[in-house]
Parts: structure tokens; sequence; C-alpha cells
């Protein structure tokens, strides 16, 4: 288990936070584009990708700021 200062939590804590918000505006903005019927499909696949990654490292983020514990 990783030994965090408050520092280091903090400063995870907020990029959590940020990468949160990042990944619901990128789904806000899919849903727009996919209901707007006029976007380019690579566009899309991008911001789907991107989104995706945000994902990978907000679980990354979780973990370690909030790691399993088995009783």
């Amino acid at each position: 288990m990783l030994s965090l200062t408050k520092e280091q939590e903090a400063t995870l804590g907020l990029e959590l936070a940020t990468k949160r918000q990042e990944h619901s505006d990128l789904n806000a903005a899919i849903d727009t584009l996919t209901s707007s019927h006029v976007a380019d499909r690579m566009l899309i696949q991008r911001l789907k990708k991107r989104k995706l990654a945000l994902k990978d490292r907000i679980v990354q983020l979780e973990n370690i700021l909030l790691p399993d514990i088995i009783a």
C-alpha cells in the first residue's frame, strides 16, 4: 500500500476532480454532436477515445486514493 503525504493526496484529489469534470464535459459534447447528425464521425471517435483514456486515469486515481481494504 502506498503511503501518501497530505500534499500528495490533495494533488491527486484535485487531479481526480479535474479528470471527472473533463470526462463529464466530453460526455456532454459527444451526446450533443451525436444528436446533431452533422458531426464528423472521426471527431466523435477521437472524443470517445479521449473519454476512455480519462476513465482509465480516473480508475487509477481512485485506486490510489481509495484502495480496497479486504476485511
